[in-house]
C-alpha cells in the first residue's frame, strides 16, 4: 500500500498548525491524506486531479457507505492538502455522488434519567458531566475551561475557540459554584507544586505563549480540569500539565449508564442535547438556545424542537379520549 511521502506528511502537520488547527483536526487531516494516497496507489499525489478527487470521494459514498459529514471531512482535508500542501487548485469536481443524508434525531435523556446518570457518578467525572448538563458545552469545551474563564460573579463562563474557532458565553449553574471552587482550588495546588519544581507550565493558544511569557506563571491560564500527572505533548515533545484527558469522562458516564439501569447509548453528547431540549420545554427563546449551544445557524437548532417531551408535535392521541 502506497502512503504519502514523510516530506509531504510533514508538511501538512506544518501548513495546520500555522493556521492554529486543533490536534484534533491535525490527525483526521492526516489520516483522509494516507487514504487518499493509498486509495490511488501513489506514492506523490502530485499528478493527481480533480477526477481521483472525484472518484475518491464517490467511492465513500457509494461503496463505503460513508455519512455526509464524514464525506465532507475527507472533502475539507483533501482540498486543503492540494493547496496548502501540494501548492495547487484541486480543479473543478463539484459533480461528485454526495453521501446521502439521513436525518438523525438526536438522543434526548428526561430530566428524571438526567438525575439518576449524575448520582452514579462521583469525584471530577461527576463535575465535567454536570457542566455537559448544565451549560450545554461539548465535552472537549468544558475540559479545556481554564481559570480566567468562569465569572461567578456573572453566573457566566466563556468557552474560547470552541466550534468552528469560536468564542461564546454560557451560564454557569448556581449549585455548580461550590464543585467548581473546589476543582481550582485543586488545580492551584498543582500549580504551586509545580512553581516550586520549577516545571509549571500550561499549553498557550495560538500565538499567546510568545505575546504574554508570563502567562505560565500565572493561575488564571490553568486548566480548571487540570490533570493528576506531567504529559508529553505530541506536538513538541514539552512536558506539562495538560487537562484530564476525555476518556476519563466518558468511560465514567458509561459506566454510570449501566447502574442507572438506563438502556439506550448514552454517551457525553446526550448530557448537550437534553440541556437544549429541557430548555425548550421550559420555554425559552429558541435564539436564546442557539447563542447558548453556539450554533452558527438556527436550523441547527431546531432539531431539538422535534424531540420536545410533547407526545409526538403535542398532539394528544384519540386513543386517550376512548370511553372506558
Amino acid at each position: 500500500m502506497a502512503e504519502p511521502s514523510q516530506d509531504l506528511e510533514q508538511r501538512l502537520r506544518e501548513a495546520l498548525r500555522i493556521r492554529n488547527y486543533s490536534l484534533a483536526t491535525e490527525r483526521q487531516y492526516v489520516h483522509w491524506a494516507r487514504r487518499y494516497v493509498r486509495f490511488h496507489r501513489a506514492r506523490r499525489p502530485g499528478p493527481l486531479g480533480a477526477p481521483s478527487i472525484r472518484a475518491f470521494l464517490e467511492d465513500l459514498a457509494v461503496r463505503r457507505s460513508v455519512s455526509p459529514a464524514t464525506q465532507h471531512q475527507a472533502l475539507c482535508a483533501v482540498v486543503f492538502f492540494y493547496r496548502h500542501v501540494l501548492g495547487r487548485e484541486p480543479g473543478e469536481f463539484s459533480d461528485f455522488v454526495k453521501a446521502r443524508r439521513r436525518p438523525r434525531l438526536p438522543l434526548v435523556l428526561s430530566r428524571e434519567e438526567v438525575g439518576r446518570l449524575l448520582a452514579e457518578l462521583d469525584g471530577i467525572e461527576a463535575v465535567v458531566a454536570a457542566l455537559l448538563y448544565g451549560s450545554g458545552l461539548r465535552l472537549s469545551e468544558a475540559l479545556r475551561l481554564r481559570v480566567k474563564d468562569l465569572d461567578f460573579e456573572r453566573r457566566e463562563l466563556t468557552v474560547r475557540s470552541g466550534k468552528g474557532d469560536k468564542d461564546r458565553r454560557t451560564i454557569l449553574p448556581d449549585a455548580l459554584a461550590p464543585s467548581l471552587r473546589r476543582a481550582i482550588a485543586w488545580s492551584r495546588r498543582l500549580f504551586e507544586r509545580d512553581l516550586a519544581r520549577g516545571v509549571a507550565d500550561v499549553e498557550l493558544p495560538h500565538a499567546l505563549a510568545r505575546k504574554y511569557q508570563n502567562a505560565r506563571q500565572e493561575l488564571a491560564w490553568r486548566f480548571v480540569f487540570s490533570a493528576a500527572d506531567l504529559s508529553t505533548c505530541p506536538r513538541t515533545g514539552i512536558r506539562r500539565r495538560h487537562h484530564l484527558h476525555p476518556t476519563r469522562v466518558q468511560r465514567a458516564v458509561r459506566a454510570a449508564r449501566r447502574a442507572a439501569g438506563i438502556d439506550r447509548p448514552v454517551g457525553c453528547h446526550t448530557l448537550r442535547h437534553s440541556f437544549a431540549t429541557h430548555l425548550l420545554e421550559d420555554g425559552y427563546d429558541i435564539r436564546t438556545v442557539q447563542e447558548l449551544l453556539g450554533h452558527a445557524d438556527v436550523r441547527t437548532t431546531m432539531i431539538y424542537t422535534h424531540v420536545l417531551n410533547r407526545g409526538g408535535r403535542g398532539v394528544r392521541s384519540p386513543l386517550g379520549e376512548l370511553p372506558r
